[in-house]
């Protein structure tokens, strides 16, 4: 097809800016609804604070954010010649889902990085910590390796002295670390810890925050209430290739990485019956929102498919036929789930959102300013326009805007 030859042979080079490291925010606004808002309307930019998101946007609106909340994905551990391996958690492994692995009581697997690894010759490497009054050692002993990770096997002594039960949840509180992004070039502090969390985040699993909600304050949200927006919630776990850069020159050949989504029946009927414009929170909500059209799709070809086929893969809007409109997408959604007798919608998505993009649920998003040359900065471009998407960036530049994950944020509405 003629269009995804076009896609595929977008150069990521179109899409750089210059970036000086002194325009990085590294660390969020102490009041973090007063930080600047790009407000984009129909080609129209303003610039405005972010408190004043729930009067700008549209009557009726439905806000949906991502409530995945970053666990402390990173491990250290010193060997006894004095070198650190860091370990990143990347995925579970064993057991796959997400709530049962962070409540393993001695034994779990996940798919890691590891960092200085030519250092580990063989062997665990072990680390001794207090969790509950109590010292547990904890092992981690490398097995397959799969691409640039590897399968990381976790042991621990889960069971406490009184009846009560070490989790791996417990075993991450206490000696891991959140991952803040490595553009923002330095250690983790204490602050991250709640910085790097939205105030609505509380199902755990991501590496990354959905940062676009990190400007959102109890105060935001319960005006948004007053405004009569209809707000929900959807999950889409954030794995560490969301830092990862595009280092092909066409995006055809850039490799999309694979989460996990969770989306609740009632969500999806919402949508069905929105009664305004979707605005998504964040580029992960904007993908897993988009992902749905395509679940629905394949489920109308084939009511009975499985897991592994209802996967949404990384070419797929641009070289499958929509045949069927959004609502009768989103209803075989519903309609499986019936089937199945379930209420949330779990699955998985390698979707690229680029220019030529066809969006079929989202009509606003609002959005951090991204790096150059991500796959980021193509979503944004594939909702704005490809010729417009730089004149954003040009007056975010030359009105002094913090950019990236602690920076100042955009509404973006069509």
């Amino acid at each position: 097809m003629a269009l995804i030859d076009d896609i595929r042979a977008l150069r990521i080079a179109d899409y750089d800016y210059p970036l000086p490291d002194e325009r990085i925010a590294k660390h969020p606004l102490a009041q973090r609804e007063q930080c600047k808002l790009l407000y984009y309307n129909n080609g129209a930019i303003e610039e405005r604070k972010f408190w004043e998101v729930p009067s700008l946007l549209p009557e009726r609106s439905t806000l949906i954010y991502n409530n995945t909340r970053v666990i402390n994905a990173r491990l250290r551990f010193r060997k006894e010649t004095g070198s650190t391996i860091e370990i990143f958690c990347l995925e579970p492994v064993l057991p796959r889902d997400y709530e049962q692995i962070f409540q393993t009581t001695g034994h779990c697997v996940w798919q890691c990085l590891v960092g200085n690894s030519k250092r580990w010759k063989q062997g665990a490497l072990t680390q001794t910590v207090t969790i509950e009054g109590r010292e547990v050692v904890l092992a981690a002993t490398r097995g397959e390796q799969r691409g640039n990770a590897w399968e990381i096997a976790f042991d621990w002594d889960g069971s406490g002295e009184k009846g009560e039960s070490i989790t791996f949840a417990d075993v991450l509180e206490a000696i891991g670390e959140i991952p803040i992004p490595p553009y923002l070039n330095r250690g983790t502090e204490e602050s991250d810890s709640t910085d790097y969390q939205t105030v609505y985040s509380h199902i755990d699993g991501s590496v990354a925050a959905p940062t676009a909600g990190l400007h959102f304050t109890d105060e935001v949200l319960a005006e948004c209430d007053d405004r009569g927006i209809l707000r929900r919630e959807i999950t889409l776990h954030v794995g560490a290739g969301t830092f990862q850069p595009v280092k092909s020159e066409h995006i055809g050949d850039h490799p999309m990485h694979y989460e996990f989504i969770s989306v609740p029946r009632s969500v999806i009927t919402d949508i069905i019956n929105a009664p305004g414009p979707v605005i998504a929170v964040g580029t992960t909500s904007v993908r897993t929102l988009e992902s749905l059209y395509y679940i629905g799709q394949i489920l109308e070809e084939n009511p009975d498919a499985d897991e592994e086929a209802l996967t949404v893969t990384q070419w797929m809007p641009y070289t499958t036929p929509c045949k069927i409109t959004t609502k009768k997408a989103l209803q075989n959604i519903v309609d499986y789930l019936d089937r199945h007798h379930a209420d949330t919608y779990m699955g998985s998505t390698q979707l690229m959102i680029a220019p030529g993009f066809e969006y079929r649920i989202v009509s606003g998003m609002i959005t951090n300013f991204h790096q150059p040359q991500s796959t980021l900065l193509l979503l944004v471009a594939a909702f704005v326009g490809q010729d417009r998407w730089r004149g954003m960036y040009d007056y975010a530049m030359e009105h002094d805007f913090r950019f990236l994950s602690y920076g100042d944020a955009q509404l973006l509405l069509r």
